[in-house]
Parts: C-alpha cells; sequence; structure tokens
C-alpha cells in the first residue's frame, strides 16, 4: 500500500487558446441513441474531472502536440460519432444521444511548467487543478460515461500513433441494460431509498484535518490483508478490500453508533449477466 505526496506550492503560468470544437474527419451517421435506465438516474449526471498525463515520445520530436491530438480526435470521432452529439432528455427524463456531429469542445493550453514538477507519478488530488482544466460551460449536454471515456482516449492515443482505426470499436447496445417489461423487482434496492437520498453532507462528519490521498492494493498488500482473516472464512478481494476500508473509515472519523452510513463501490459486473454483456458495450459503470 503506497501513497504519493503531491507539490502544494507549484506557481506557473497557463495561456489557454479560444475553445472550439472539433468535429469527425469524415460524415457520420445523424440519428438518436436511447440511453439505457440506468443512464436516465438524476445520481448518475455530474461533472468529475479527470486529467490524464502522457509522457514525451521521441519519435514525435518537431510535431506540434496540440495538433497531433486535435487530429486524432478528428479521426476517433468518425468511430465513436454519438460523443460528437448532444444528450437530450425526453418525457419522464427519459435520455437519448443526438448524434448531430457538433463535435467536441477543444483547447489548446501552454503552461511554463514540466511534468516532472509535479512529482514523481502524479495522483489525485491532483495540485492546480483550476490552472490546469478550463471551466467547461454546458456540459450538460455531452455525453460521458467512464468506460465510453477510457475507450475514447485509449482510441486518440492509437490515432495519433497513426493507427487507420481503434482497436477497441464502440458497441452501443445499451437497451440490454433496460428494465424488464413489465418491470420486476427480484430484491430490495436500499441504496435508492428515500432515506438514503435526502442525506445530505451535515449530515456525515467531515473534519477539517480531512485530506485526500490515493492507496493502492496490489497482490502483496491483498495477501497480507488475507491472512489477517480466519482461514473458515471465504472473502473475495471485493470482500477485504471493502472490510479495510470501512474499517479505517469507521476508526478514523468514529462516527454516531446511531447514525446510518453506507458504502457503495464501483463493480464490473459484465460477466454477470445472462448471457455476459459484451466487453466494449459503452455503458455507464
Amino acid at each position: 500500500m503506497a501513497r504519493t505526496v503531491q507539490p502544494t506550492s507549484l506557481a506557473f503560468k497557463v495561456r489557454s487558446s479560444e475553445p472550439e470544437l472539433v468535429v469527425p474527419v469524415k460524415p457520420t451517421p445523424r440519428e438518436y441513441k436511447l440511453l439505457s435506465d440506468i443512464d436516465d438516474r438524476y445520481g448518475h449526471r455530474f461533472l468529475h474531472p479527470v486529467i490524464l498525463l502522457y509522457r514525451c515520445n521521441p519519435s514525435m520530436e518537431g510535431k506540434d502536440p496540440a495538433k497531433v491530438i486535435r487530429d486524432a480526435i478528428a479521426k476517433t470521432l468518425v468511430f465513436y460519432y454519438p460523443f460528437a452529439g448532444r444528450l437530450k432528455e425526453g418525457p419522464n427524463g427519459k435520455l437519448s444521444v443526438d448524434c448531430t456531429g457538433e463535435g467536441v469542445l477543444f483547447i489548446e493550453g501552454d503552461a511554463d511548467v514540466t511534468l516532472q514538477q509535479f512529482g514523481d507519478n502524479p495522483l489525485p488530488p491532483f495540485p492546480c487543478m483550476d490552472e490546469l482544466l478550463f471551466d467547461v460551460k454546458g456540459y450538460g449536454e455531452m455525453l460521458d460515461c467512464p468506460l465510453f471515456l477510457i475507450q475514447f482516449m485509449k482510441a486518440i492515443g492509437e490515432m495519433a500513433r497513426g493507427a487507420l482505426s481503434p482497436t477497441i470499436s464502440p458497441v452501443w447496445e445499451r437497451h440490454l441494460l433496460n428494465a424488464r417489461t413489465p418491470s420486476r423487482a427480484t430484491y430490495a434496492h436500499l441504496e435508492f431509498d428515500q432515506e438514503f437520498m435526502d442525506m445530505n453532507d451535515d449530515e456525515i462528519t467531515q473534519p477539517t484535518s480531512m485530506v485526500n490521498l490515493s492507496f493502492f492494493f496490489g497482490s502483496n498488500e491483498i495477501s497480507t490483508l488475507r491472512k489477517l482473516i480466519s482461514p473458515h472464512y471465504q472473502c473475495t478481494t471485493h470482500d477485504i478490500l471493502t472490510a479495510c476500508l470501512w474499517r479505517c473509515h469507521t476508526k478514523a472519523l468514529q462516527p454516531d453508533p446511531d447514525q446510518h452510513i453506507r458504502l457503495i463501490c464501483i463493480v464490473n459486473t459484465r460477466s454477470k449477466f445472462n448471457p455476459p454483456l459484451p466487453l466494449v458495450i459503452t455503458e455507464t459503470q
């Protein structure tokens, strides 16, 4: 288990270009694509800042990185064309993507700082976030979800290196995540009950001394934790990490014994479906 401490007093300037829309380099289908019932949930509508860092590739010396990235985005949008569209909300909050081909927002920035100055292997909370990221207006009309973004960024990297097409072609098929018709709940979803939805930050202890750190658990750390468990318990890695996190959280914050606190984890459920979901389906996880 390791952590990385970030520099906190780094000062630099960023010169940004005017925002522009990068459109697909070729015509793309003009259509509507429905999102799944999972995507429709209001709890999934938020903006999460992400910073991706790439080391300099010696083979790209002499090339303008902004132009390389801009051109790669335009090529990638031909395959991931819903990303160039806009979200639309219909009756009963049903979301769809209007594949307009309008493009994605692109801003070139030039900073008088090097990656090395941010420390070894920078991790969240990333310093100087406000200086590095542009305040995007109207982001609520744009499409994004974790897996889609990861696949899209991977494809951009491949296209920037000269690939003619991405290794992973997007599969939409969001209908696979829709509820049954008629709907039939087989067990209670306590995470969606009204008591939990009405909770606010005032009900949760937030010490002023709290800091954000990133911890990584590899095979050695998991093995060490597993040795602390009685042999007759059969625990998955997810069970071990969840129990460890919950125990540390309780010890650190010492909440009221009568306070209701819930831990929500993101897991990959593709293999749990029958039949399993496609490995590259572009759904929200």
